[in-house]
């Protein structure tokens, strides 16, 4: 069922309230990367062109409860003054008497962004009072955020317990995207899992092996499967207790379950130390594995060239140590160009096909690494489970064009159940060392 839209709203002359994901980097006092922030663009252009003031808000970093000075959302509201080519007005506190007080004189046409949320103790508490108190500032409020969408927190389901709240158009394309992928994807249906903890992607796995038609799992997840095939993995990243867990899914999934030949090990992991290529199984006891090999590249990528669909999440080492990024940098490439609707979530993923150059022609990146892979794995993401349903009679205006919002790419690739759209909008920053998330 799809849920309610601001495509079903009527928002003249109201104060939206907009929850977005501006967990952007910092430098100086200035944003970095503003992937993030443009991918709210539609939503908020779309609420001013109808008549709404705009309230917007997000996190920023952990600031667990208290006012961190290099975690103000300031240099977020003039980067967007830039991008709208219209004044934001910066609050300098999240909720209380003065926030209401200057909110009070927002006109349709205007916008404002409240300080970060998390400075907050109430936001990741979901507290109800805070939620009250952010719901007194607007008429309605819309989750644009899926980055968030499996937080329970104040912003993300709270306020949408107390205003008429829908989906933005960031959150909808999401859901849609994702929702093909598992219930009407181009067959073959191909996912690629990296990262570091095979217990961090149980359910994912599990649920995949049961969806697609093929699965690659590289990263030091990889490591922990080739134990329980015997291998010994020397010093390398992985996780004894799921070794007779996994067991049972190399037995099952057969040929569909594709794991690395061949590794790049090294005895430091260190930039520019000596590095070698050797078989799985010959890694040697003081070694670890920190990429995959050029045979396992080759070998995966014969199989991917006929797929339908690939899901990409997770790097396939330790990319940001050079010249460990070459097994993830290289997917990235050959996945721009294959000629099948693709899909990539995660931190990590996103950062290698922007740092390739490649994110625009993937038919979609996701703005949400572990809120895409609880969808995928049948969860239900409280940021969307309270929205509500959308009308009966599916009204509501055609779906905009989102400038960098996904759909296909000048390789002509179509979107998952449906027609070729346009662009794709990256997600959460890289994850600190380890072998990705």
């Amino acid at each position: 069922m799809r849920k309610r839209s601001i495509r079903d709203l009527d928002v003249r002359g109201k104060r939206v309230l907009v929850r977005a994901d501006f967990n952007v980097p910092l430098e100086g006092g200035r944003v970095t990367d503003d992937t993030r922030i443009r991918a709210a663009l539609p939503t908020i252009r779309h609420l001013l062109e109808r008549g709404a003031a705009v309230i917007l808000c997000s996190h920023l970093g952990r600031p667990k409860g208290q006012v961190v000075e290099e975690l103000r959302l300031e240099p977020v509201a003039r980067r967007l003054e830039e991008l709208l080519g219209r004044p934001v007005l910066a609050l300098r506190e999240v909720v209380g008497p003065e926030v209401e007080r200057r909110l009070q004189g927002l006109a349709p046409g205007q916008v404002a962004l409240l300080e970060n949320l998390r400075f907050h103790p109430g936001e990741t508490a979901n507290d109800p009072e805070f939620a009250a108190a952010l719901a007194r500032l607007a008429d309605v409020y819309v989750n644009d955020a899926f980055g968030a969408a499996h937080r329970a927190h104040a912003s993300v389901v709270g306020v949408a317990q107390r205003l008429p709240a829908a989906a933005g158009l960031l959150l909808e394309r999401e859901l849609e995207v994702l929702g093909d992928l598992l219930e009407r994807p181009r067959r073959p249906f191909w996912a690629v899992l990296g990262g570091a903890k095979v217990s961090d992607k149980i359910g994912v796995i599990r649920r995949l092996l049961e969806v697609c038609d093929g699965l690659v799992i590289g990263g030091a997840m990889a490591n922990t499967l080739l134990a329980a095939q015997g291998h010994a993995v020397g010093r390398s990243l992985y996780e004894p207790d799921q070794v007779e867990r996994v067991r049972p899914w190399l037995e099952r999934a057969g040929d569909r379950l594709l794991l690395p030949v061949d590794v790049v090990v090294t005895e430091r992991l260190e930039p520019g130390v000596p590095s070698r290529v050797v078989p799985v199984d010959r890694i040697p006891p003081e070694a670890m594995v920190v990429d995959v090999g050029p045979a396992t590249l080759a070998a995966w990528q014969e199989r991917l060239r006929g797929a339908g669909t690939v899901f990409w999440n997770g790097p396939l080492g330790v990319f940001e140590v050079e010249p460990f990024h070459r097994g993830t940098f290289a997917l990235a490439e050959f996945l721009a160009d294959l000629d099948a609707v693709t899909v990539v979530g995660g931190g990590d993923s996103v950062a290698a096909v922007q740092r390739t150059g490649v994110a625009d022609r993937i038919d979609h990146v996701s703005t949400g690494g572990g809120a895409s892979l609880e969808l995928l794995e049948g969860k239900e993401l409280p940021g969307v489970a309270v929205l509500p349903d959308a009308p009966a009679q599916g009204g509501g205006e055609p779906a905009p064009a989102t400038g960098a919002a996904p759909g296909a790419r000048a390789g002509g690739a179509r979107t998952a159940g449906g027609p070729a759209g346009a662009g794709s909008t990256p997600a959460e920053g890289p994850s600190p060392g380890g072998m990705g998330r």
